[in-house]
């Protein structure tokens, strides 16, 4: 089983940027598809990108493509989430799941964390 617990979320002003850690516990990320979803008041929980086990590869959504960034530190065994030119629809709480491999599903999530953006 793997334990995942993100942190570092907060409000910001829209043009700023945040960065999520999310330290993972119970097996290494290196074998691990990570993922970083997120869910906005009143909307269901959207992907917004991950990375891969094998080569750490990053893929994203359409949506934060070119501002947002997936990186990890297999020591810290921490995935983080880079968001540059935060936007007020970025306003959601933010998962971190591992992944099914090869897939977009999860497998097990964290609890998440608030990031708001205003205007």
């Amino acid at each position: 089983q793997v334990q995942l617990v993100e942190s570092g979320g907060g409000l910001v002003q829209a043009g700023d940027s945040l960065r999520l850690p999310c330290a993972a516990s119970g097996r290494s990320i290196s074998t691990l598809d990570m993922g970083w979803f997120r869910q906005a008041p009143g909307k269901e929980r959207e992907f917004v990108g991950r990375i891969t086990w094998s080569r750490g590869r990053t893929y994203y959504a359409d949506s934060v493509k070119g501002r947002f960034s997936i990186s990890r530190d297999i020591v810290q065994n921490t995935v983080y989430l880079q968001m540059n030119s935060l936007k007020p629809e970025d306003t959601a709480v933010y998962y971190c799941a591992v992944l099914v491999a090869n897939t977009l599903r999860p497998d097990y999530w964290g609890k998440g964390t608030l990031v708001t953006v205003s205007s």
